[in-house]
């Protein structure tokens, strides 16, 4: 019996120490196992029938925003038994190609951004003849209702504008400066005039290309060596936050860096200090909340928002928020 115990103690013993090395092998695992928990899996809530529903974004390659916003969509299409395609051009015209070319394959319904609306004006129409349901996302709150759109999911970008100028007020800033990085981008602009609208101080816009971050880094370094009185630099994108803090670095600026979106690097740059705020949209809930819409209309005739856009923000992130956040952005649903 002793021999036994001893024997069960030692495969105790190595089962543990082989969990411990799992865990310990590499800082990432954790996130990695959260990450493929929030994955979209299991099966349909629904019996409804396998609709196809089309994503088509104006997104560049490697943007995490879009990761995000995937991600939403993909847990709301296995929740409803759809069948999900995602495709995306930064190019307006390649964006209404492809819009055209989900016309023609007949899917069930269409989600689409419009960054650039009056490239994608005659696409959506097209759509909307051939009878199949669009729901806009993200951009193009403006203009989704007039383009025949059933509703619009995401933030107003003027009104998240507003909060970013008022929040810099409480900051007591005087001198920002906006990173614009999508020339062409009506939210873009909106975002920026909005900051203008109630902050106090002065705004300038910097238009930099956003295809290319060493040239992003560049230009705004060389802003803030040109003139010190900027206090503030806002960028328009998570991806951008972390450059203009390089590029800060580089100027020997003592200004604040703050940005829209939220992303894993963003959080954590918000709880060490490195950045003062974020504003978030939150991604995730609008592929979700597009997808959920779309099959709510299929399934039920629902539409919701009484004509007006359905907000998922602006949500100000600061300091004391981030910590909270850290979790989700790790397994990229924040």
């Amino acid at each position: 019996m002793a021999r036994f115990r001893t024997l069960v103690g030692i495969a105790l013993a190595g089962a543990l120490s082989v969990s411990l090395a799992g865990c310990s092998s590499t800082g990432g695992k954790r996130a990695e196992d959260a990450r493929k928990a929030a994955a979209a899996q299991g099966r349909a809530a629904v019996n409804t029938p396998r609709w196809t529903f089309a994503m088509i974004t104006h997104s560049g390659d490697g943007d995490t925003f879009w990761d995000i916003v995937q991600s939403g969509a993909k847990q709301a299409a296995v929740k409803d038994n759809i069948n999900f395609l995602y495709s995306h051009d930064d190019e307006a015209q390649q964006q209404a190609q492809l819009v055209d070319a989900a016309v023609d394959k007949k899917v069930d319904g269409i989600i689409v951004t419009l960054a650039k609306p009056d490239a994608l004006k005659a696409a959506v129409a097209r759509a909307e003849k051939a009878g199949i349901p669009v729901i806009t996302v993200n951009s193009g709150s403006e203009e989704s209702k007039a383009f025949g759109a059933l509703t619009h999911i995401g933030q107003d970008e003027t009104i998240a504008g507003q909060a970013v100028g008022e929040e810099l007020n409480k900051r007591g800033r005087k001198n920002a400066l906006c990173i614009l990085h999508e020339q062409g981008n009506v939210g873009h602009e909106q975002r920026c005039d909005g900051v203008a609208k109630t902050f106090h101080g002065k705004v300038e816009k910097l238009y930099v290309n956003g295809t290319n971050m060493p040239d992003v880094q560049s230009a705004i370094g060389a802003k803030l060596q040109a003139d010190k009185s900027v206090d503030a630099v806002v960028t328009l994108g998570a991806p951008y936050a972390d450059t203009a803090v390089k590029a800060k670095a580089d100027a020997g600026s003592k200004a604040e860096v703050d940005t829209f979106d939220l992303n894993a690097k963003v959080a954590a740059e918000l709880k060490d200090g490195t950045l003062g705020f974020a504003v978030d949209q939150q991604p995730y809930l609008q592929g979700y909340q597009a997808v959920d819409l779309l099959w709510l209309y299929r399934y039920n005739g629902d539409v919701l928002g009484g004509g007006q856009p359905v907000l998922t923000g602006p949500q100000i992130i600061t300091k004391d928020q981030a910590a909270a956040l850290a979790d989700y952005t790790e397994r990229g649903t924040r």
